[in-house]
């Protein structure tokens, strides 16, 4: 992703640095950050409440979304507190201990595994003497790397300045825009100060998100007209979803051959991929890889990502991906399913599946079948059970809308396909006159078949029930009509009621 560099107004040594070039403000594209050269770095997190394993798992995810920014993690602290600190979130003891590991190692970053306030950061930066960002600015670089459509980047970036816009302290806010000049030099009313580039930076970044809002609404249009269409066909759509790094690139590459990137990274892949596929049932359906989950995913992240995100929200079937050779993939599960609830998606059916199975031994096996009863095991590396999902899939997809019987001519082959990738099958049978089927199908598919279309048995012998009298001889002689003379005459007249 291509940014500009928002100036650090400080020269090494604390002093204000020489002034730049103003440069043009159409130049002024993407989030204006201070770019993040993450090389030798130091990990930081707290243990609240004396969740110490707990936090330990955290800081273990820390290190690798570290790593996936380009950093070498030279050594990571964690701290037991009840609660974090108002000033510097892990007290000015623990900041001096941490600043003389950061001098001792080298390092020139420090990065928190919780999201710090703007007052916290200023304050820990100035005990350490070293920068410092949180596991929220880690998580945007990386998306910022990653996000490679137009949509993503939008998305990003909107994320990257709704979290920066509040913690623009200190960056160049020595710098002023003189009005007129200071002293008696100018006219009456501009004398003074003038604007703070910092002011200047605030009113930019405010017009950049409306901007980037605006054209995300736009892009979210287009997709929902893709989307209406898909839904006037009758095709179900499957929404993959997960923890980062659980497989769901590589069960759609699986599936479908998407060619989607996979790599053993976290959020390798954060563009959709939407593709279409035949279920063993004979129906359709469209399988979409969505953005990979993780604890304690940002907010502004979550925000920008909702249009995106929307689409689990519609799907009617969500395949659950857990990533069965973590050592807490109940953890997991548990801030998955946190983010839908946020998007709107909490209830949608849910098939939860475990992969990665070609990694566990029987032991691991046996204990997850007994904590996940029921719950399908696959990989999606090696295809073992991939047969077994499309199966689950095919029977929790929503049943088409209209029962009916239609016959079809030979020469309308096209909605005999149709029929079968639209539509449920329930009966097939070739005669003289063309294909006989007997199916449920989507309002759209019902309506093509409209000049096909056949009573059904039970429709014949409702017609019959609804016209025939009340009266029991006039029922009688229904029946005789309708199943042959001989039948009618067994069916005895019912004795006149006494006078």
């Amino acid at each position: 992703m291509t940014e500009n560099i928002l100036t650090d107004g400080r020269r090494p040594d604390g002093g204000p640095s020489p002034a730049a070039p103003a440069r043009p403000a159409e130049e002024i594209k993407l989030v204006e950050l201070r770019k993040l050269r993450l090389e030798r770095v130091v990990l930081v997190g707290v243990a609240v409440d004396g969740s110490v394993e707990r936090a330990e798992r955290s800081v273990e995810e820390l290190h690798r979304l570290a790593e996936t920014a380009g950093a070498e993690v030279l050594d990571a602290m964690i701290q037991r507190r009840a609660r974090p600190d108002a000033g510097t979130f892990i007290g000015k003891g623990k900041a001096k201990e941490l600043a003389g590991a950061v001098k001792a190692l080298g390092a020139d970053t420090v990065i928190m595994d919780d999201e710090l306030s703007p007052g916290q950061l200023r304050h820990l930066e100035e005990l350490v003497d070293a920068k410092v960002i949180d596991r929220t600015v880690l998580i945007l670089d990386i998306f910022a790397q990653h996000a490679t459509s137009r949509e993503g980047k939008a998305q990003v970036e909107l994320a990257q300045l709704n979290y920066m816009l509040p913690r623009l302290r200190g960056w160049g806010e020595s710098l002023t825009r003189v009005g007129s000049g200071m002293g008696s030099g100018g006219p009456i009313g501009t004398r003074g100060p003038g604007e703070t580039k910092m002011e200047v930076d605030r009113r930019r970044i405010r017009r950049r998100i409306t901007k980037l809002r605006r054209d995300l609404v736009d892009m979210a249009r287009t997709r929902d007209v893709k989307r209406r269409g898909r839904e006037r066909a009758g095709i179900p759509g499957v929404a993959l979803v997960g923890y980062t790094n659980a497989g769901k690139s590589t069960l759609l590459n699986r599936l479908s051959g998407a060619g989607v990137l996979v790599e053993d990274k976290l959020f390798s892949t954060l563009d959709p991929t939407t593709r279409r596929l035949d279920l063993p049932s004979g129906r359709a359906a469209t399988f979409t890889d969505t953005v990979g989950f993780i604890a304690k995913l940002p907010h502004d992240l979550v925000e920008a990502f909702k249009s995106t995100l929307e689409e689990v929200a519609r799907a009617d079937l969500i395949v659950h991906l857990v990533d069965a050779a973590q050592p807490d993939p109940a953890g997991q599960m548990a801030a998955v399913r946190s983010v839908l609830g946020e998007v709107g998606a909490a209830d949608v059916p849910e098939l939860l599946v475990l992969n990665k199975a070609d990694l566990l031994d029987e032991v691991t096996r046996a204990r997850l079948a007994r904590l996940f009863p029921g719950v399908p095991m696959l990989s999606a590396a090696t295809g073992e059970g991939v047969d077994d999902l499309l199966a689950a899939i095919a029977t929790r997809l929503p049943h088409p809308e209209v029962d009916l019987t239609a016959l079809v001519p030979y020469d309308r082959g096209d909605l005999v396909d149709r029929a079968h990738r639209e539509g449920q099958i329930l009966e097939v049978d070739h005669v003289a006159e063309g294909t006989h089927l007997r199916l449920r199908a989507p309002a759209a598919l019902a309506h093509a078949l409209a000049p096909f279309r056949q009573p059904a048995p039970d429709d014949e012998d409702a017609r019959v029930g609804a016209a025939a009298p009340e009266d029991g001889t006039a029922r009688a002689d229904g029946i005789a009509r309708e199943h042959g003379v001989a039948q009618a005459h067994q069916v005895e007249t019912p004795a006149q009621p006494n006078r």
